[in-house]
């Protein structure tokens, strides 16, 4: 094998490597916070915790109260909000 194709398989596999790396950590990014649920309906324009089919980060809520917007909330306090449904 020439140098050349050498360093370009050590590259992919490298970038392979880091790639399922980063997949992992932002799977664990993304999971819920221990004692906390993910509650919709309640969330202001511009103060949800992430995304969902209309975008794709937090803080992009556009209205309040939108029932597909979501915030941590401590595990038990979203069923006594009104409008509030904890997402599953």
């Amino acid at each position: 094998m020439n140098d050349k194709k050498t360093h370009s398989i050590a590259t992919a596999a490298i970038a392979s490597v880091l790639a399922v790396g980063m997949m992992a950590s932002a799977g664990n990014a993304f999971a819920g916070k221990p004692g906390f649920e993910k509650c919709q309906g309640i969330a202001k324009a511009g103060m949800n915790d992430c995304g969902t089919s209309k975008h794709s980060c937090a803080g992009q809520a556009s209205v309040d109260s939108d029932a597909e917007e979501w915030v941590y909330v401590p595990t038990g306090t979203c069923s006594k909000i009104v409008g509030g449904t904890v997402k599953g």
